[in-house]
């Protein structure tokens, strides 16, 4: 087992839950504290440093979510570890199912409100403009789409939204994004308490766009009553429809770039991705209607 330094573990147990390559332990200390530990090979260091100090930063906003405790260097030089609060319960995809319609809005409340005090650590002064960094970062891979030899009815409405929309980029804010926000990565107590996990998508995109966190809606399966709680969170009421314009616009980039990915790339997914779009054309009545089939309305009364 690994050495931490400065702690005794009487309590390890493996977690092989996730796609992450590091190795993640539920540990409880000598004198009965909970914790997560995970840990990586030291060539991720500097990375880990950022996510760490990234943590502190948002945990210190009173975000609900694992905190940091401890980083540093472990196995003689090796790896490198980091040392998280453990968040009891089970997550939001595996709970949902479960609880009525109110309490799943009430619960995508929670996530919201979560999220938009995330969404207040500011991007650095110096960053290109956001659609500069999103043109160079997507666009070749959404153009590619009509390449990927995958036929999809209704696959060209959507392409014509992309391509005639992306002028909503312009003059876009942009901020600290979690980079993985979805139900997969919300811990949810037997009180309903949301704590959110998994900070472990940093890299030189951490900082955009604060409306295209919701591209994972695609990630997940919708629960109509928890999204539009998510939503309505957020914004502490109604979006507001410019908004939806955008969300339809990362929605539809995110179904352009995921199929040729999975046509060139990964095959096994492409069946998945395919399902994926045809899912987005029918939340959008073939890209006729900017709100979405699954927002529940009338819902702040």
């Amino acid at each position: 087992m690994t050495n931490i330094p400065g702690y005794a573990f009487d309590e390890v147990t493996l977690i092989d839950k996730g796609v992450s390559e590091d190795k993640k332990y539920r540990v409880r200390t000598t004198d009965g504290c909970l914790m997560l530990l995970r840990v990586s090979d030291i060539k991720e260091y500097e990375r880990k440093k950022t996510m760490y100090y990234l943590m502190e930063r948002v945990s210190a906003l009173g975000v609900p979510m694992s905190h940091p405790i401890s980083f540093g260097i472990c196995d003689n030089g090796k790896s490198v570890y980091n040392l998280l609060s453990w968040c009891e319960g089970d997550t939001a995809d595996v709970l949902l199912p479960q609880l009525t319609e109110a309490e799943q809005y009430k619960l995508g409340v929670k996530s919201g409100e979560a999220l938009r005090l995330i969404h207040t650590i500011p991007a650095p002064d110096d960053l290109m403009s956001w659609r500069e960094r999103f043109m160079d970062k997507y666009d070749k891979r959404v153009k590619s789409f009509h390449g990927c030899g995958v036929e999809i009815d209704g696959s060209d409405e959507m392409f014509a939204y992309y391509c005639t929309n992306i002028n909503l980029l312009s003059d876009r804010p942009q901020c600290f994004n979690h980079g993985d926000y979805h139900c997969e990565n919300l811990m949810v107590s037997d009180k309903l308490d949301v704590s959110v996990i998994d900070w472990d998508l940093f890299d030189d995109n951490i900082y955009g766009d604060p409306w295209n966190e919701f591209n994972r809606i695609l990630s997940t399966k919708v629960h109509p009553y928890f999204t539009t709680g998510l939503l309505h969170g957020y914004f502490g009421g109604e979006p507001p429809e410019e908004f939806w314009q955008l969300l339809m616009f990362y929605l539809s980039a995110g179904v352009l770039q995921l199929v040729p990915w999975a046509a060139l790339i990964e095959p096994r997914f492409l069946d998945e991705c395919k399902q994926t779009a045809i899912d987005v054309l029918e939340w959008y009545d073939g890209m006729k209607n900017i709100l979405p089939t699954w927002y529940v309305r009338n819902l702040l009364g």
